[in-house]
């Protein structure tokens, strides 16, 4: 079996809410923005702070929901500032050879400047003839 990282949720430009360097690790994030693109509780995120190019892994936890929340907590508090604008991306393995036979499909949602839903869509592969086709936007 050939395993490989595909991303299956983004959460691009959302912005910090707040930084709390007192709890230990983890991000926090409204569990309605988590749902919408299948992020789960525990589970291993990538971050990007679009300010100052700050890029670092740790796991996300829900916070308030409803609340529009992303809070960097423990040392990644350190590594941005409220109103900072992120990039979230979560990973899935996946068989390559299923991928190319089966396709796979990931999830977006575009913050606005209060992390409110301004865009939502997938991003897909799509099997054709033994190779695949990018598809950048899909409207689920």
């Amino acid at each position: 079996m050939n395993i490989i990282r595909l991303m299956h949720a983004k959460l691009h430009r959302v912005r910090v809410t707040s930084a709390n360097v007192d709890y230990v690790g983890s991000i926090s994030i409204d569990p309605d923005l988590m749902e919408k693109v299948g992020i789960l509780p525990l589970e291993e995120v990538d971050i990007i702070n679009l300010n100052n190019a700050q890029r670092w892994s740790t796991y996300a936890i829900p916070g308030v929901r409803g609340s529009k929340e992303i809070c960097p907590n423990g040392g990644a508090a350190l590594l941005c500032e409220k109103g900072d604008i992120l990039i979230i991306y979560a990973y899935e393995q996946c068989d390559r050879n299923k991928v190319i036979l089966t396709g796979h499909r990931s999830k977006v949602i575009v913050g606005d400047e209060e992390n409110n839903i301004a865009d939502f869509f997938e991003q897909s592969l799509i099997p054709n003839n033994g190779t695949l086709d990018f598809i950048e936007r899909i409207e689920p």
